[in-house]
């Protein structure tokens, strides 16, 4: 008896691991040691699983209680030693499930840098992400902190600091 209900155990955790690791390329989860604070982690979503050396849709949220101001320009910095490639053509912003239309993005891989410029400015209080597709992901896995800033219109211009995506590439 002691055995089956052992083995019945067993089970039950062996089971119940694997929705958890299905969903592990979907959403961030609980992030141990990040270096970044639990109130500054965006969410976001890999579409096709964040694999290495693959093609992928990136989806870089922003909860509209993190957009106190309207916005004008975004920019997301990641770090030098992410090697995967952007197709800036293929980047838009979206609120409300619908996108927004975009004058300019620019990307600049020196500077690793993607500045994403609405014609419009964002209203403030929404909801936004910022879609990413046709991405080549990085032919060896790691972690990579995407960095986003803003840039409101008629403001002072310097960023200002809207949290860090931790994206997992496997």
């Amino acid at each position: 008896m002691r055995r089956l209900i052992s083995a019945l155990a067993v089970t039950s955790c062996l089971l119940t691991g694997f929705p958890a690791l299905t969903l592990a390329d979907s959403l961030p989860g609980f992030t141990l040691f990040s270096g970044v604070k639990a109130e500054n982690q965006l969410p976001f979503r890999l579409d096709f699983g964040g694999e290495a050396n693959g093609w992928d849709r990136y989806r870089l949220r922003i909860p509209a209680q993190r957009m106190k101001l309207a916005v004008g320009q975004f920019a997301i910095s990641y770090p030098d030693y992410y090697k995967g490639t952007f197709n800036p053509k293929k980047i838009e912003v979206r609120v409300k499930d619908k996108a927004v239309k975009l004058s300019e993005v620019k990307w600049d891989k020196e500077g690793k840098l993607i500045s994403i410029f609405p014609e419009e400015p964002v209203p403030a209080g929404s909801a936004v992400e910022l879609v990413f597709s046709d991405v080549h992901n990085p032919a060896f896995g790691g972690m990579y902190y995407f960095r986003c800033q803003v840039l409101s219109p008629g403001d002072v211009p310097l960023l200002r600091y809207m949290g860090t995506w931790i994206l997992t590439i496997t």
